[in-house]
């Protein structure tokens, strides 16, 4: 695991201790499994330490020009036969795979929230990714105990093509005074049996990344039909980005 400081190396272990204490005291793995998981992990903050790796997965923030340079670093740092996928959520794999001599071996992994408990990870095949690649992620996925289900690359791959255009419909309705917040989620989750509503899960991912891919979705796909709402706009620009700032469509 390799981070830009040592704090944020020494929080994501907490993290991950943290999450292994709880399925210890859930009886879903023993106290020995957790341990000897625990001292797999190896931490650095020199991506140069990443050079024998046969998989790297960045899982770094969704800003492309810094996705760019560091899949072009990755690139030579690491050995030619190394797989490097990206857990972006709406960043073109061909376009990170570009920045690279090896766009066959670029491959999106994207792993769903909370990572511990979601099994989906989204295969995003780029178009010049090898079906031996392919294979050997599929094959890492299910090993993590993961189901991997693959697509294509095109913007917002399928979970964000289908999930953000309906959380930007529930903010529209909101913007348009049809139903408060509390009934719209309420309704989206006791007539559709949703686990969470539409708001809420906004707020959980942060306002600030639904508009990112919002807008990723509108330029990619050349259609106003993904035209962010203006409410979404005006709540980004205040800061109000949801659970990480504290308020969203609900305080917190």
């Amino acid at each position: 695991m390799v981070d830009i400081k040592q704090e944020f190396l020494d929080r994501g272990i907490s993290a991950i201790s943290s999450s292994l204490d709880k399925m210890v005291s859930k009886e879903r793995m023993s106290l020995e499994d957790s341990s000897s998981a625990l001292s797999r992990i190896g931490t650095s903050v020199e991506l140069g330490d990443l050079y024998d790796c046969d998989l790297v997965v960045e899982a770094i923030p969704e800003i492309p020009d810094l996705k760019f340079s560091t899949f072009s670093k990755l690139d030579s740092i690491c050995k030619p036969e190394a797989i490097l996928a990206s857990n972006t959520s709406s960043i073109s794999i061909n376009e990170i795979a570009s920045h690279t001599n090896r766009a066959d071996r670029v491959i999106g992994m994207h792993f769903m929230n909370p990572v511990p408990i979601m099994k989906l990870v989204e295969i995003i095949k780029g178009s010049s990714t090898s079906p031996e690649v392919t294979s050997q992620v599929v094959s890492a996925s299910e090993q993590m105990g993961k189901t991997p289900l693959m697509c294509s690359d095109s913007p917002g791959f399928v979970s964000n093509r289908i999930l953000m255009p309906m959380i930007n419909e529930a903010i529209l309705t909101l913007q348009e005074g049809v139903a408060e917040p509390e009934a719209i989620d309420g309704i989206m989750k006791l007539g559709m049996n949703h686990p969470i509503g539409p708001l809420a899960l906004a707020d959980l991912i942060g306002l600030d990344t639904v508009l990112h891919i919002m807008n990723v979705l509108e330029e990619g796909l050349g259609s106003e039909k993904y035209a962010p709402s203006h409410l979404l706009v005006e709540m980004v620009e205040k800061g109000e980005l949801g659970r990480k700032s504290g308020s969203g469509f609900y305080s917190y």
